[in-house]
């Protein structure tokens, strides 16, 4: 079990991911921008809900919902299927005899398949239901996905302009150095190359940011972005069945349950009740009775298993379709889980390493460039530690966003919605 413990650098994530928006809206190497605002006012929550509106499987919510509907509907009729109305007229060839027979026959539910009918409406309305949810918590994946690659590829563009402007100064000083003799050209030619090398690195930190606001916004449909869309971790020592999910797919098990009950009570099929009424009238025709009359009749289907079985068949075949599904499903989830855990654990210490390795960089960038202004080191050993320098500070600002990242797609391995 992972503790629950302060989310620290949340905070500090948030203010850098509004600097790197603002910014990268008014300086950008590459003539191509997919713009990006900040809403202060928009939450985690109600973006995934935003976007699962939006979201193409909405329709097909929309179809369960009137599925559901419309099994209810049969559940609730007192008869188990459409009425039929017989008519019949007999006219003998010489016009002096009229018989006419009208039957309306009603199929009657068997002994407790009106209740079996019932039973399939209400699972289908639970697996909707149920299916809603595992939806939302897939949309709620691709969302936060998509925010902390934004967060992270930010952060890289960020660190890639500060590396870049460090050493634009680093080449206006080996200049001076150069023009006044301290320094040889090989060297200025050096420190060009590296800020033409620091440029490259920073145009395709842009073009990442880019890519990641385009999935970002394709995915959406909107442009704004929450100002803070950071997560409290929701520790579960394992998965449990009401893991969205699998809630879904316990949902369709029961349901193909209730169908398969449901046929079985069909039996051979609908016992029919007919009522009819007889005229024959006649125009001094010795064979007409000049009656009316009233008849009631039943029909009852008997022998039809074979017909039956392989409905019941087809049933079987996808209820354990869905067994096996859900059985695969759960590995699956409790792989996940314990990726994204040992995941956190080792980005927790991995954090800790990365900001110490941050300072002691720092330190040493401080004793390189006091060295190298006088003369006790040359530039190739400046820019070698330099470049250390600025990818231990880089790794330290990674993992402070991964470790936010983690915690989210944790939340998400478990089934948690913001």
């Amino acid at each position: 079990m992972i503790p629950l413990k302060p989310l620290k650098g949340a905070l500090l994530c948030c203010c850098l991911l509004s600097t790197f928006v603002v910014w990268a809206d008014s300086e950008m190497i590459v003539d191509h921008f997919d713009p990006i605002e900040i809403e202060p006012t928009m939450t985690l929550a109600g973006l995934i809900d935003t976007t699962a509106e939006h979201y193409p499987d909405a329709a097909w919510l929309k179809a369960l919902e009137d599925e559901a509907k419309a099994l209810a509907e049969r559940g609730q009729s007192w008869i188990a299927g459409p009425a039929t109305a017989d008519l019949f007229f007999l006219e003998a060839t010489s016009g002096t005899l009229h018989i006419l027979d009208a039957v309306v026959s009603v199929p009657l539910w068997n002994f407790g398949q009106r209740d079996a009918e019932q039973n399939i409406a209400q699972r289908a309305d639970d697996s909707r239901q149920s299916q809603s949810r595992a939806f939302k918590l897939r949309v709620a994946g691709l969302v936060r996905s998509a925010l902390w690659d934004i967060a992270l590829t930010e952060v890289r563009q960020d660190q890639a302009k500060t590396d870049y402007e460090l050493t634009e100064k680093l080449v206006g000083k080996v200049k001076r150095l150069y023009e006044l003799g301290d320094l040889a050209r090989a060297d200025l030619l050096l420190a060009q190359s590296e800020l033409l090398q620091k440029r490259s690195v920073l145009t395709l930190a842009e073009s990442e940011v880019m890519h990641a606001r385009k999935r970002y916004t394709n995915l959406t449909r909107t442009e704004k972005i929450p100002a803070e869309f950071h997560e409290p971790l929701v520790a579960l020592k394992t998965i449990e069945q009401q893991h969205p999910a699998l809630a879904a797919l316990n949902s369709q098990i029961a349901r193909k349950q209730a169908e398969l009950e449901a046929i079985r009570l069909t039996g051979s099929g609908q016992t029919q009740v007919s009522v009819g009424i007889n005229s024959d009238r006649g125009n001094n025709d010795p064979r007409s009775n000049y009656t009316e009359s009233f008849g009631v009749g039943i029909s009852v289907p008997f022998g039809g298993s074979a017909h039956q079985a392989p409905k019941i068949a087809a049933v079987n075949v996808e209820l354990n379709r869905l067994i096996a599904e859900r059985e695969q499903l759960f590995r699956d989830l409790k792989l996940a889980y314990h990726e994204a855990e040992h995941a956190l654990e080792v980005n927790r210490a991995e954090q800790a390493t990365a900001d110490e390795m941050k300072k002691l960089a720092e330190e040493h960038l401080d004793m390189t460039e006091l060295s190298f202004s006088v003369g006790e080191i040359n530039l190739i050993e400046l820019l070698r530690i330099r470049a250390r320098t600025q990818q231990a500070i880089l790794n330290a600002k990674e993992r402070s966003v991964i470790l936010q990242r983690d915690i989210a797609l944790y939340n998400q391995a478990v089934g948690v919605l913001p």
